[in-house]
């Protein structure tokens, strides 16, 4: 089935139409700038802008950065903590705004759904835990292919710190801070390790645009997992997001739990 799958991120809004039985984009990628301000009434308004482009009709897959619970927004977005959206439903605002059935989930569960069945964890049973690496730091759990929703890992503060490994070890504080990948690299050693104590992982994945980097800093971490590239990057979102939509209509190997559908 066709879908359209839609990324929402602090700088930019992609979408793109999805075979969302076998990963693969039917469509060419589109993106939008993200609003500056990034209020609700801005962003719900940039996609319907993107669904009238693809002059589309059917049901939507959305991955939005925040905690996201039967469609309302529970925690601010992003990284950069963008007021005004807590208890925002979303799915009723984009049903609204479309016309079109509507699913919303967090943006790394629904990017991690893209890697777990169709990306680098294709195959991989037990624990396996995926991690996005961007603006921020986005997570998921999945026990034998299942996902724990909103496990918001990049949240946790390490120890004897004060500061949470989002602050400490995303890929912007890297830029900014003028990291070198070894620096950067023990950061999320120490991490990933904390990880480990909790959640004993059979694998760990690793996402986000600089996962293709991901030789220079790869050996700074000592994890005894299976350490793994992702194999999707700027498309793990978009394809995501039309899975989650899909499992609304017809029983899938995935699940999405606390999703919220409209329509």
């Amino acid at each position: 089935m066709d879908i359209l799958g839609i990324d929402i991120g602090g700088s930019g809004i992609k979408g793109a139409i999805v075979n969302a039985t076998t990963g693969e984009l039917v469509s060419e990628r589109l993106r939008a700038p993200s609003p500056a301000t990034f209020q609700p009434d801005e962003v719900v308004a940039v996609v319907a802008d993107l669904v009238k482009l693809f002059n589309y009709s059917g049901p939507i897959g959305v991955g939005f950065p925040a905690v996201v619970m039967h469609g309302t927004v529970i925690t601010p977005p992003t990284a950069l903590a963008f007021p005004g959206w807590v208890d925002v439903n979303l799915v009723e605002r984009l049903n609204a705004a479309t016309g079109c059935p509507v699913t919303v989930g967090n943006d790394a569960d629904v990017a991690c759904l893209a890697e777990m069945y169709f990306g680098a964890g294709k195959g991989q049973t037990g624990v396996v835990m995926v991690f996005t690496i961007g603006t921020g730091i986005g997570s998921a759990l999945f026990v034998n292919g299942q996902i724990v929703p909103n496990t918001e890992m990049g949240r946790v503060y390490l120890r004897n710190s004060k500061k949470t490994i989002e602050q400490l070890a995303s890929d912007r504080v890297r830029e900014e801070q003028k990291l070198n990948w070894k620096v950067w690299g023990e950061r999320l050693n120490e991490f990933f390790q904390y990880m480990e104590l909790l959640f004993w992982p059979d694998a760990i994945i690793i996402g986000g645009g600089v996962s293709k980097k991901h030789e220079k800093f790869f050996p700074h971490i000592k994890v005894r997992a299976r350490l793994l590239p992702a194999a999707f990057r700027n498309e793990a979102g978009i394809v995501g997001a039309a899975m989650a939509a899909l499992d609304q209509y017809a029983e899938q190997p995935w699940e999405l739990p606390g999703a919220g559908h409209s329509g």
